[in-house]
């Protein structure tokens, strides 16, 4: 029999106010590591999104704070706003069941407010940026930290966020407990996890496929950059999407897209970046989920903790950097039982690394169906737009082997059975991979 969160040593204060929330038992990653947490022990967790790891080090850590305890006890690093916001909303309640206090520490909204909360919180939970910030400003110290938590460290290394976590890391005592989450432990976190912990107890979580997880289908689609918004209108405009979340690079291509996409009766989009204030991404973020925004135009940054249920569109108009990045787009779509659909754009010089982020996916057939790169000269006549608002004229050759076949028709392929492929449908600008059963 699993053990309860009881069984693992966490107070019954706590545990009421998990069961209050609905948490009757814990996850694989909070069973893994919450003993140690509580045993005073170092911890290195490599653990994905959405297992759980919040309640995994939230809960113990609470548990070892006392009321009286100096302020702030616990710092919590994280790498964008919106993490460091859901994993305020997410440990408050345990945190009052203790007579705790917790409080977030991140840009875009007033400084002063912001330093007299977390002046008074035994936790702290941060972005390093603004930290460094009240810190120079002597709002508060970090003297009686005695627990550190970096959570997704990996994402901070990748924001370049290294050298500011290194000088507060300094700043908080040697003989602190520190717990360590990332997606990975190989490499630069790897190494920085050995920095900062001491004869640290390592948990590797790989939760088991989830049987309601969706099916994705994926669309790799060769074009030149004159197409690309042409394209992105095309696939925008058709009445069988719903909410659609766009990736693109830089904070400025956001807000230029959404312009361009505001002159369709169509579409109804809204940017969201690092430049926008607080206020205004989560205004953003709520017209979303709430459907007054079908399409939310994002960066990376701003997306990570993005969680809003019925995407049903992920459409990367710029190229991620990596497989993780691709993986992190179109992982908001597909959830909880429901179908998705992942549509990559391709210049031709991106054609080599998009290939290699489809082979280490198992979605070698997906792009190989999607045809040859475009000439970065081919494509400049705008196609006309039908009565129906779907693209009429001229395209290039759509065929499952990718090769044309001059009358439009599917070729058939095989159909992958893991999570990142389903069947395929809907046409758009360029050459575009098919996959149906």
């Amino acid at each position: 029999m699993s053990k309860s969160f009881a069984d693992l040593g966490v107070s019954k204060p706590v545990v009421n106010a998990l069961t209050q929330r609905g948490f009757e038992a814990p996850f694989a990653v909070q069973r893994q590591v919450i003993e140690d947490v509580l045993d005073g022990r170092d911890v290195l967790v490599q653990s994905p999104t959405g297992s759980g790891k919040t309640l995994a080090f939230g809960v113990p850590l609470v548990d070892l704070i006392a009321a009286d305890s100096r302020r702030p006890s616990a710092l919590i690093l994280a790498p964008t706003r919106e993490l460091a916001s859901q994993i305020v909303d997410e440990l408050e309640s345990i945190c009052q069941a203790r007579a705790l206090s917790i409080a977030p520490v991140y840009g875009g909204v007033g400084i002063q407010a912001q330093a007299k909360r977390a002046a008074r919180a035994h936790i702290v939970v941060a972005c390093p940026g603004r930290l460094e910030d009240l810190l120079q400003r002597r709002s508060f110290t970090l003297d009686h930290v005695e627990h550190l938590v970096l959570d997704e460290a990996d994402r901070m290394l990748d924001m370049g966020f290294k050298p500011a976590v290194d000088r507060i890391v300094k700043k908080i005592h040697k003989d602190r407990q520190t717990l360590f989450f990332s997606a990975t432990l190989e490499g630069a976190a790897g190494k920085l996890a050995d920095a900062y912990t001491h004869n640290p107890v390592t948990h590797v979580n790989k939760p088991a496929p989830d049987k309601n997880q969706g099916k994705v289908e994926h669309h790799f689609i060769h074009l030149s950059h004159e197409a690309k918004v042409t394209s992105l209108l095309h696939e925008l405009e058709n009445s069988e999407r719903g909410r659609t979340l766009v990736f693109v690079r830089t904070k400025h291509g956001a807000d230029r897209l959404v312009k361009k996409l505001s002159r369709s009766p169509q579409i109804r989009a809204a940017a969201m970046h690092g430049n926008k204030s607080q206020n205004q991404r989560q205004r953003a973020l709520a017209d979303f989920e709430s459907g007054k925004v079908d399409t939310l135009v994002a960066t990376d940054v701003a997306a990570r903790g993005i969680d809003v249920a019925d995407v049903t569109h992920v459409i990367n108009y710029d190229m991620p950097e990596d497989r993780d990045t691709f993986v992190h787009r179109v992982g908001r779509t597909g959830r909880a039982g429901a179908d998705g659909i992942g549509i990559s754009f391709v210049l031709a010089d991106q054609a080599r690394d998009m290939q290699k982020i489809a082979k280490s996916l198992g979605l070698s057939h997906e792009y190989e169906q999607s045809g040859a790169p475009v000439s970065i000269h081919s494509e400049t006549t705008t196609p006309r737009r039908g009565r129906s608002g779907r693209n009429s004229g001229p395209r290039n050759n759509r065929s499952g082997s990718g090769s044309g076949n001059g009358n439009g028709k599917r070729k058939s392929g095989n159909r992958n059975s893991g999570q990142y492929s389903k069947q395929g449908k809907g046409g758009s600008n360029g050459n575009r991979s098919r996959s149906r059963g």
